[in-house]
């Protein structure tokens, strides 16, 4: 049986690498940090992914991870009320589960090789799982994202979005008494000094439900991480050129908070024409052809969605309309929860 490569030991090359070995693949994984680490993440896992992930055994491994049933919005002091989501989410930092994934693909026999950075990154045989395609700016706008750990932190909501005159933050409480926030912010010049800054723009506008949210942080300073250079245009997948999964092939916009389940999702898409490539059922072609058509079935709605929705709350007026919107019409919030899963 041939082997699979993976370049990525994130979220969808780690669950397709356990995908491929429940298969019997032999599966090689190539990540360019370590474990644990902490990233830029919502750390709020909604919508099929749960499914995927109970499928493949792992979340009955994850002991630590939180469940968020409820949701609220706010846009300065103003709130909506706490709403009951449709479906559970599952909250757990990057930290726990990366290393959780990690250890379970060894368990299972694939090889992972850490602090790599590989050479080749296309090819018969390789799969691209290393994040998000870099991109500098977007219609003039530079767009970063910002996430760190606070304790001491009470949420009314087991997720909480805030609108931000500069982006948008969640908040949502993982393991260990903490509560991640994680914020994507727009600038049309390059931000100085953000290393020193964060808390600033994690915390919000003065006077905002979200600055109360946070007044008794106590921050984790060495949960601290950064992204630049985010890029959210929608792609289909035969537009990456090679054979790609999760944020390598498109990133679903993070105000809908479906980033992690859009990943392990495009992961379990990739296990079967992956493993039939393996056994030599089908050509190298043939697989990519059929992981780009279930790729593009599954997410070619919600990113449309999605797209609309990111583009309403980065512009001021059009966030204030949405917002008032979710608040007097509470079955709206239902329908775009829904449409972007």
């Amino acid at each position: 049986m041939k082997t699979v490569t993976i370049i990525g030991g994130g979220l969808s090359g780690l669950c397709l690498g356990i995908g491929l070995r429940k298969r019997g693949v032999p599966v090689r994984v190539l990540e360019v940090g370590n474990y644990p680490r902490h990233k830029v993440c919502g750390e709020f896992l909604s919508g099929k992914g749960r499914e995927v992930l109970a499928a493949l055994g792992i979340e009955s491994r994850l002991p630590d991870a939180r469940t968020a049933e409820d949701v609220l919005f706010s846009l300065g002091a103003r709130c909506t009320n706490v709403r009951e989501l449709p479906a559970a989410a599952l909250c757990i930092s990057r930290w726990k589960m990366d290393a959780g994934l990690a250890e379970y693909f060894s368990e299972l026999g694939g090889e992972l090789v850490t602090s790599h950075r590989a050479s080749i990154e296309a090819g018969e045989g390789i799969v691209r799982a290393t994040g998000r395609r870099p991109q500098a700016e977007e219609g003039g706008w530079r767009l970063f994202g910002l996430k760190a750990h606070a304790f001491g932190v009470k949420l009314r909501a087991g997720l909480e979005m805030h609108f931000t005159s500069r982006g948008y933050v969640g908040l949502c409480a993982v393991e260990d008494g903490r509560v991640n926030v994680c914020g994507l912010f727009r600038s049309r010049e390059p931000v100085a000094e953000l290393a020193r800054d964060w808390r600033l723009w994690l915390r919000g506008d003065p006077g905002s439900a979200l600055q109360e949210r946070l007044a008794s942080a106590a921050w984790d300073e060495s949960s601290f991480s950064s992204v630049a250079a985010l890029g959210l245009a929608a792609r289909t997948a035969a537009l990456s050129g090679d054979m790609s999964v999760g944020d390598s092939v498109t990133m679903i916009p993070p105000v809908t908070g479906n980033g992690m389940s859009m990943a392990v999702e495009s992961a379990a898409a990739a296990i079967d024409p992956l493993a039939s490539w393996a056994d030599g059922a089908v050509s190298w072609c043939e697989a990519q052809q059929t992981i780009s058509a279930r790729l593009n079935a599954l997410f070619a709605r919600r990113l449309r969605v999605a797209a609309l929705v990111q583009r309403a709350v980065v512009h001021p007026t059009a966030r204030r309309m949405l917002f008032w919107s979710v608040r007097a019409v509470p079955p709206l919030q239902s329908l775009l929860f829904k449409l972007t899963r």
